[in-house]
């Protein structure tokens, strides 16, 4: 009888699991004519009009990083009261990093990336109700090359399509420059036009940014092995130059990669989480943006 019982829990434990993943992940292209299955999945925070994030995961463009910062994002927001929704853009992936097999096929190569972004931004304003957002405080989040990817959308996309911030973490930011993390640049615009300079030029976030772009927290740290520091200091100094509502904050340490996790990185870029919530209470003056303290809730 008792075995009975812990196969029934059991089975009933799959179907809910199941159940919950179902729900969960999101087509963002279900509907359309597109005929590409990218998947999204909500954080969603309790009650209503609340803040919300699509939070945009690293990976060179080639892969994304869906634990540090990807689900350990999703869940670090929705704690704080802020819905999250974590997008797996398309991305190379790891055959085309090892075959280079763009050089002769299409592959999944610039804009199909920002192509995503765009439709994930349309996505959850049109469900804004559903999932009891305000898309008045809907903003993208974006680590590494998802960065990149989240700084592009107030400098690729029309402005009526804008998020209204915009936070890229260590990112990504010069296709051109000397500085460069070039296989981010190879993982986006592809093997066959990776040396292209008009493109690069294009996709070069130092070089577009708008005169009103909306507010940017932008964060990276010196000693970071993997994205040379001073792609964020050419976005700091091109948000400077253009009289754009931002802040910048460099840690001396915490490297790469940390995203929203409570072990990796260093004690002193792992600040950050507090000070970006900090950052989100102030551009919107809501009460409702839960700030917890940093040692006891993160």
């Amino acid at each position: 009888m008792k075995q009975t019982q812990r196969i029934i829990q059991i089975l009933l434990l799959l179907f809910l699991t199941q159940a919950t993943k179902a729900f969960s992940q999101i087509n963002i292209w279900e509907g359309t004519d597109v005929g590409h299955r990218v998947m999204m999945t909500p954080y969603l925070a309790p009650g209503d009009h609340r803040p919300a994030v699509i939070v945009c995961p690293g990976g060179s463009y080639f892969w994304h990083d869906m634990v540090n910062e990807g689900d350990s994002v999703g869940r670090w927001l929705q704690r704080n009261g802020i819905s999250a929704f974590v997008l797996r853009y398309r991305t190379a992936y790891v055959p085309a990093f090892i075959f280079h097999y763009r050089l002769l096929f299409h592959g999944n190569r610039h804009p199909d990336p920002i192509n995503d972004l765009r439709q994930a931004l349309r996505y959850v304003r049109s469900h804004a109700r559903q999932f009891g957002v305000d898309t008045t405080r809907l903003g993208v989040m974006g680590f590494s090359a998802g960065g990149h990817l989240a700084m592009s959308s107030v400098e690729l996309l029309p402005k009526s399509e804008w998020p209204a911030f915009v936070a890229p973490i260590y990112p990504v930011v010069t296709m051109s420059a000397d500085c460069v993390h070039k296989r981010s640049r190879r993982g986006l615009l592809g093997d066959s036009r990776e040396h292209n300079r008009r493109l690069q030029d294009s996709l070069s976030l130092e070089r577009h940014v708008p005169a009103d772009c909306p507010p940017v927290f932008l964060l990276n740290c010196k000693d970071d092995p993997i994205v040379d520091y001073h792609n964020s200091e050419l976005l700091d100094s091109a948000l400077t130059a253009r009289h754009a509502p931002h802040i910048y904050i460099q840690y001396k340490t915490g490297g790469h990669g940390f995203g929203a996790s409570s072990k990796e990185g260093t004690a002193e870029s792992r600040q950050w989480r507090q000070r970006f919530l900090v950052w989100l209470h102030g551009i919107f003056a809501e009460s409702d943006v839960d700030i917890y303290n940093k040692e006891t809730k993160q």
